[in-house]
């Protein structure tokens, strides 16, 4: 259960999501398209760019305060 807030950018745009979740999840509460099969990291389907680092699983990936999310590319 998530107990606070804070700010990403998605694709240029800015979306407040949970703080305690994977990019994916906050991806998801974001109203975001991302594609997650395995959910552990053992497949590449939720790979994107994240802080100017790609090839980040998102599923797996903590979500951090301001950070930068590519997802055009990758589906």
């Amino acid at each position: 259960m998530s107990t606070g807030r804070l700010t990403i950018t998605v694709d240029g745009r800015r979306c407040d999501v949970p703080s305690d979740v994977s990019v994916a999840a906050a991806l998801l509460a974001a109203g975001g398209d991302v594609s997650v099969f395995c959910g552990m990291g053992s497949c590449h389907s939720c790979v994107l760019t994240v802080d100017g680092v790609r090839g980040v699983r998102a599923c797996i990936t903590p979500v951090r305060a301001e950070m930068t999310v590519e997802t055009r590319g990758f589906a």
